[in-house]
């Protein structure tokens, strides 16, 4: 209805010999003064209503229907924000409520107050640090049976990265949060429902422009029913079985049923267990699949950091399949996941909203304003990252690491994802095993488009072509 509004997205991609700008939109240049018009345009596609200068360390405001929107791109507002006020700015928008309430209920994800306040503790102690090793033969079993899989592919076969990576993550998480195997119809189910409910929910909630402080809620249409129904589906079986006494007793989900048994006044009923099972299943999968994926695409075009990972892992680990213990030691794989996240983050808007008036910068913040940060600008501002636009892993090696509150690919402050170290480990232990035995690549003429709905997608998956690696003797590389 308002799609002629909406002005066409161009992307931009530059490749020579030893230089990559991977694909991003052109900068904005609709009409100043129309913040209706650029609201539209955000419907269609948010990352592509940014102009140059937005891209600067800077606080910036616009009013749109009367509401006040402000744009925070500097790490010491940044940090104001998300740690010294983090109070006042700890509400999700309306936007990401509403658009997720229906899949996640009250999850930790959408929630605030007394429920995030009880629960963070619980769901951050499950995922915390110490407990990642023990989800690492998990991935590296789940990565091989991939590698093993796509052995029996003959050369050359094309696949859907995007599709392939949501499999993996999907049965990785499972079999860590529900301790048993999802299996590739159930894996298939909820991946194909998360996709289908973000192409169908609008991530832009109109009513909170016009004035309801908590937006409206989505229309449930047949369509959005169908693909919750399949989702909910699978992990209510997963979470009534463990309560039923038949989950493995070492999985996400069996420790938060004990915690509750335990302490019942956390009322961690069936469908409260059900909505943060789903906050971790579909924040675990879908952030990490959609990282390696776009690592694929980058390491495609960029054959000379592609040949600096495959030598990496033949010095390191040789014929072996990479393990745990391999990561310190793994800097390409690991520089590549970092620079993947910095160009691509998963969720490329983090937004708030404020509860009480506030002063961020020189600007005056409203009760109830929309504030933004927003990744995708901040990891491509030119005065934080030299040649912001372009691939370059290297700038996550050695000593070299990006100022406080530059870098923020799992948001930062207390609402900093709990889940940080499981991705992270799983995206570079999943790039390792997999890039060890295989080169993946993108046709040259595919024309990449990165699409923001509730994640950071490419536009139709990522087809590429598999093709299995000769490796090379460990005196070669040395």
């Amino acid at each position: 209805m308002t799609a002629w509004f909406a002005q066409p997205v161009k992307f931009r991609e530059e490749l020579s010999e030893d230089a990559f700008e991977p694909a991003h939109a052109e900068y904005y240049s609709g009409p100043s003064g129309k913040p209706l018009r650029l609201l539209l345009q955000a419907r269609t596609d948010f990352l592509s209503i940014w102009r140059a200068n937005d891209f600067t360390e800077t606080a910036s405001q616009i009013r749109i229907l009367g509401r006040q929107v402000i744009v925070v791109n500097s790490p010491d507002l940044i940090r104001q924000v998300v740690v010294k006020r983090h109070e006042n700015f700890e509400r999700k928008t309306p936007q990401m409520r509403r658009a997720l309430e229906y899949l996640l209920g009250d999850g930790l994800f959408i929630s605030d107050g007394d429920t995030w306040k009880q629960r963070r503790p619980l769901v951050a102690d499950i995922v915390h640090t110490k407990r990642v090793p023990s989800f690492g033969p998990v991935m590296e079993r789940t990565a091989s049976e991939l590698v093993e899989r796509w052995s029996t592919l003959p050369e050359g076969t094309q696949i859907n990265a995007l599709h392939e990576m949501a499999g993996l993550t999907a049965e990785i998480i499972a079999r860590s949060v529900f301790g048993n195997q999802l299996g590739d119809d159930s894996a298939a189910a909820v991946t194909e429902g998360f996709t289908s409910y973000q192409s169908l929910v609008d991530s832009v909630n109109l009513g909170y422009f016009i004035g309801f402080d908590d937006g409206l809620p989505i229309f449930r249409t047949p369509s959005i029913r169908r693909s919750v129904k399949r989702i909910h589906r699978i992990i209510d079986k997963v979470v009534e079985d463990h309560l039923a006494g038949r989950g493995d007793h070492n999985s996400m989900v069996e420790l938060l049923i004990r915690r509750q048994q335990r302490n019942p006044d956390l009322n961690l009923d069936l469908v409260a267990l059900r909505n943060e099972a789903a906050t971790i299943f579909m924040a675990g999968h879908e952030t990490t699949a959609a990282t390696l994926t776009w690592a694929w695409y980058l390491l495609s075009r960029a054959k000379w950091v592609e040949k600096a990972v495959h030598d990496e892992l033949d010095r390191v680990c040789g014929d072996r399949v990479p393990t745990m213990d391999d990561i310190p030691r793994l800097e390409w794989c690991k520089a590549v996941i970092e620079e993947t996240l910095r160009l691509y983050p998963p969720v490329p808007i983090l937004a708030r909203q404020t509860r009480d008036a506030d002063k961020i910068g020189h600007i005056d913040a409203e009760p109830g304003s929309l504030v933004l940060i927003v990744p995708w600008l901040l990891h491509r501002t030119a005065s934080l990252f030299e040649d912001p636009h372009h691939f370059k892993p290297e700038r996550f090696m050695g000593e070299k690491r990006p100022i406080p509150y530059s870098y923020v690919p799992f948001a930062s402050g207390p609402r900093v994802c709990p889940g940080l170290h499981f991705g992270l480990t799983e995206a570079i232990l999943c790039l390792a095993v997999i890039a060890q035995k295989f080169r993946v690549s993108v046709a040259d003429n595919h024309k990449v488009e990165p699409i923001c709905r509730l994640t950071l997608r490419p536009k139709d998956g990522l087809p590429v072509t598999i093709q299995r690696r000769q490796q090379q003797s460990i005196a070669a590389v040395a």
